[in-house]
């Protein structure tokens, strides 16, 4: 069985003032404030998540 491996993602920076894009995308990813803290499998679509927000989160392998 194939294991995916988990990433963890965490909020740094606000969502205020950002276009509605990355708003959907931070809700996406099921962050709702600074300091929160998610875990994801690592999927091409969670990759692609991150990439588009990369300035407002930081992800912890």
């Amino acid at each position: 069985m194939l294991v995916m491996s988990k990433i963890k993602i965490k909020q740094v920076r606000s969502k205020i003032r950002r276009p509605k894009n990355q708003k959907r995308t931070l809700d996406a990813l099921g962050l709702k404030r600074i300091g929160h803290v998610v875990e994801h499998e690592k999927t091409p679509s969670i990759e692609g998540m991150i990439e588009k927000v990369k300035h407002l989160i930081k992800v912890v392998e």
